[in-house]
């Protein structure tokens, strides 16, 4: 169903697209012969550029997991009140940022802080593409700013931690394809006399994408052999499928970096002067309080190109994490 509503979405996107360009075009031919059409161009070539950006990061969003939606996980790091206030701060950013996209934005737990912030959150963005979007958020956030805490207005930096994961469905279809099977008869075995099987009843299912081989030879009737063997086999499926759903969720789990100096991502300066800049991209954006707003889109934009093009670093170079 997931995979017929993506291919819908394509179809959808890409009749929209020709609409857009068509309707342009059309622009421009009553331009030609007279027609006062600046106001038209103006407001339909923007809007054509931000369609055509929202597909170009679909096509990045690949993952298995990508269409899904996003269970988000934020922590402060150590630091008290100040570290916990900015976990706040990142929470209601995803919100915002959910807001934006026209998602459904599910609260599922906070835990408030002794005197402000938040120790714990967590909550659940539902839409398409969700987790593919926001999962180069995963990893530490870093705040540079004049604590409104501290009554001598110093300087501090705080950090919080963000996990996004995919929201995985129990739900295990299992759909064996007939050309992805190979069936194999033969005489099975038997101890003599009424036992021994003089017709080659038994079965065994090969699922060729997978490896995966299921037999039975119980039965006198081939047919009721291949019955009990498919059973077999669908619940080897589904183990499989499940097991790698665990891998995927063990994966992300390791991924998780310590709350501290030199594990962030991303740094928001507030002062001495104003900036977020993402640390693997190279991204920067001057207007640190519209991304604070939720407008994350230039940092999701350049993590899925690099992510594409298998440029992400490994580490982060010594110059950055000063």
């Amino acid at each position: 169903m997931r995979e017929r509503k993506r291919i819908e979405t394509l179809l959808a996107d890409d009749t929209e697209l020709a609409r857009r360009t068509d309707d342009i075009e059309a622009y421009f031919e009553l331009a030609k012969e007279g027609e006062d059409t600046e106001a038209d161009l103006a407001r339909e070539i923007p809007a054509l550029l931000a369609f055509t950006e929202n597909l170009e990061e679909k096509t990045m969003l690949s993952g298995e997991s990508d269409p899904l939606n996003a269970i988000v996980v934020v922590h402060p790091g150590a630091g008290g009140t100040e570290s916990q206030d900015w976990a706040e701060m990142l929470m209601r950013m995803y919100i915002r940022w959910g807001e934006r996209q026209n998602f459904k934005v599910e609260i599922n737990e906070v835990q408030d802080g002794d005197e402000a912030g938040i120790k714990s959150a967590t909550f659940t963005i539902s839409g398409e593409y969700a987790f593919g979007l926001l999962s180069g958020e995963t990893g530490v956030h870093r705040l540079v700013r004049i604590s409104p805490f501290d009554s001598a207005k110093r300087r501090h930096t705080s950090f919080a931690s963000v996990f996004v994961s995919p929201e995985i469905d129990d739900t295990i279809v299992i759909d064996i394809k007939p050309d992805d099977l190979r069936i194999d008869t033969y005489r099975s075995g038997g101890k003599g006399g009424q036992h021994v099987n003089t017709t080659d009843s038994a079965v065994r299912i090969t699922h060729l994408p997978t490896g995966l081989v299921a037999g039975c030879q119980n039965e006198r009737s081939q047919h009721k052999n291949k019955e009990k063997a498919m059973k077999l086999l669908r619940s080897r499926l589904y183990e499989y499928e499940l097991e790698k759903k665990r891998a995927v969720s063990k994966k992300l789990e390791d991924s998780k970096l310590d709350i501290k100096f030199g594990s962030q991502i991303r740094s928001y300066v507030l002062q001495p002067y104003r900036m977020a800049k993402d640390l693997r991209t190279r991204v920067e954006v001057g207007d640190v309080d519209r991304v604070l707003d939720g407008d994350l889109e230039p940092f999701i934009r350049g993590y899925l190109k690099m992510r594409r093009e298998g440029n992400l670093p490994a580490e982060m170079a010594e110059e950055d994490l000063a």
